[in-house]
């Protein structure tokens, strides 16, 4: 499941016009639209060094580490502002190559390999607890009464954590 575009290529492709064809603020077009001022500036230098296409939506894309180094170098040698990495090497959004900078200073390369996301594969995983589905037929009184008693339990219990919790404190503050 990719990450939803939340402006698609018409609209951005309107709102970089309206600036550029019908000589219109990025401020007036920004707030017309209901956008931030600085989206409509990133949109702008896209069209101006890639046209059209530097406005098409961005698929997820995985950076390997080479790449990231190279762009973290340009910034550095080069003085480039984050937007100014960002549209040299169409990277979406700054925040992207904050992400790098930081990991870069915490961790060296190795905060700028690819992590792999998600649950671990492997047969010593825990088997996943699942709660019944729910039917659509009402419960019989019986199954009520039931529910309610779990849930009187589980409240006695957490009750019970809880006031043995109060007194380890009591006996730790004399």
């Amino acid at each position: 499941m990719g990450k939803r575009n939340k402006y698609d290529y018409e609209f951005r492709l309107k709102c970089v016009e309206a600036v550029v064809k019908k000589h219109h603020s990025i401020g007036a077009v920004a707030r017309e639209h209901g956008l931030r001022r600085s989206n409509l500036q990133l949109w702008l230098e896209f069209y101006e060094f890639y046209g059209k296409a530097g406005l098409k939506p961005f698929a997820n894309r995985h950076y390997d580490l080479s790449f990231k180094l190279n762009v973290l170098k340009a910034i550095d040698m080069e003085r480039l502002s984050l937007r100014e990495a960002c549209v040299r090497f169409i990277i979406p959004s700054d925040s992207v190559i904050v992400k790098w900078k930081q990991e870069y200073s915490l961790n060296g390369l190795s905060g700028l390999t690819i992590k792999a996301r998600g649950r671990p594969p492997g047969e010593n995983m825990l088997p996943i607890k699942r709660k019944p589905r729910k039917s659509a037929k009402p419960l019989t009184r019986e199954q009520e009464l039931l529910l309610k008693i779990e849930a009187l339990e589980a409240e006695n219990e957490l009750l019970k954590k809880l006031q043995a919790l109060a007194q380890a404190n009591k006996k730790q503050k004399p």
